[in-house]
Parts: C-alpha cells; structure tokens; sequence
C-alpha cells in the first residue's frame, strides 16, 4: 500500500489536456497517413497485380518496406529524405511520410487479395452489360474489394496510431512525448505511461468500433443504426418517388 501511495495519481487529472492534444495530434498524423496509405496501396496492389516490370518494382517496394521498423522509416524521412531533397519536413510532415511509405506496403497486399477474391464473372458481367473496363473496376470490383479489405485496414490504422510513438525520436509532440515531457519534471513514470497506454487501447476500441459501423454500411442490405441513419434519406427519397408515381395520372 505504501508503493502505490508514492503514486500521485492526480497528475492525469492535472495534465489531461496536454495529454488530449498529444494524443490528438497523433489521430492527425495517422488519418491524413491513412488515406495517402489506402491510395498508395491500391496503387501497388494493381502493379503487382499487372505485368513486369511493374509487378517487379511494386514487390519489391512491399517486401522492404513491410520488413522497416516506424522508427527507422522516420529517421530516413525526416534526416535522410529531407538532404536528399534539400526540403526540411516538419515533424508532421515526416510522420505522415514515414508512415504512408510503411503502411501503404502492407494495405497493399491487402487489397491484392481483396481484388483476387473477387469472382472474374463479376467483371465479365460488367462488360457484357457494355460498361468500359475502369467503370466496372470503380463500379463492381472495387467496392466489393474495398468491403473485404475494411477490416484489416482499421487494424492498420490502430497500428498507425501506436506506431507515432515512435515518433519522439524527431520531436513529434504526441502523446508519449508529452509523457517524456511531464515525466522530466515530476518523476512518475509508472502513473504516466500508464495513463498514456490507456488512451491508445481507447482510441483503439473507438477505432474498432468506427469500422465496423463502416462494415456494416457497406453490407447488401446495409444493417446497424449507423447504416440506417446513412441509408434513411436515400430510402425515404426512394419511396416519395414511388409514392409520386403510383399517384400520378399516368399510373
């Protein structure tokens, strides 16, 4: 009892808001991260899906990037990338490139296998019916694809979240940053790192939470009280129509 009365615990209560805003500041890093990712990987994942040479450079971009820890990728973006270019990053800037540059690798192969799961029939089918080839791909292949891929994406970006952790190393003010900096002052690391590892399972509960809402939406028929509030307009727009035109004298 004594131990943890040495504890002051009021120090999360006293700094929740600069906790909040490094934390905040993470959630940014890893949206913006995220959408550069799923545009990039999709990318990739149609070259190694195409003919050579581009299969050759997308494989080899995933296999050296999916075997680069975070902490490295920022060192080389925010020290090395940076000379190279003779453009200094922000730190924000580095996160977001370090993280796209990892990540897009593996969401990636994600959508590799998502594409491949698809029937060929499906895109058959779209021709047949006289639509062009990138038409059936946004209107059939890609949907269908992009709902299989929803659930690995969202442990992606729980994995982006924690990996800005990382991310002191180049002074990025998030949450273990804060840490570090309220920790120099008071000495408390059991009771701060253990508030900050609170707030990255919370975050990534609402992260679980938010995608599988998503999944939800995109079922045929949608289902949950997410996908109904989404879908209701359409729905009721759908029916004023139908209810226009049974009442018209036409009908």
């Amino acid at each position: 009892m004594k131990i943890f009365a040495a504890y002051d615990w009021s120090l999360i209560w006293d700094y929740r808001s600069q906790l909040l805003d490094g934390l905040w500041v993470a959630i940014k890093v890893s949206i913006v991260a995220l959408v550069l990712s799923v545009v990039v990987g999709l990318l990739l994942a149609l070259m190694r899906m195409g003919k050579a040479p581009l299969t050759w450079i997308a494989a080899g971009y995933v296999n050296i990037f999916r075997g680069v820890p975070a902490l490295v990728s920022v060192i080389w973006v925010y020290f090395g990338l940076s000379m190279l270019l003779g453009i200094q990053f922000s730190t924000f800037q580095a996160g977001v490139i370090a993280l796209t540059l990892l990540y897009s690798a593996f969401i990636a192969e994600i959508y590799r296998a998502a594409l491949t799961a698809i029937p060929k029939g499906q895109r058959e089918a779209g021709l047949a019916l006289g639509m062009n080839p990138v038409r059936v791909f946004l209107s059939v292949t890609l949907p269908q694809a992009t709902k299989i891929a929803i659930p690995n994406i969202g442990s992606m970006f729980i994995g982006m979240v924690k990996d800005t952790s990382t991310f002191t190393v180049i002074g990025l003010t998030e949450v273990v940053r804060v840490t570090q900096n309220i920790n120099s002052t008071y000495f408390q690391p059991f009771v701060l790192y253990t508030a900050a590892a609170a707030l990255y399972v919370i975050v990534a509960f609402l992260i679980d939470f938010l995608f599988r809402g998503v999944e939800k939406v995109m079922e045929s028929p949608p289902r949950g009280r997410i996908a109904q509030a989404i879908t209701g307009r359409k729905r009721r727009r759908i029916l004023a129509l139908i209810e226009r035109h049974q009442a018209s004298p036409s009908a």
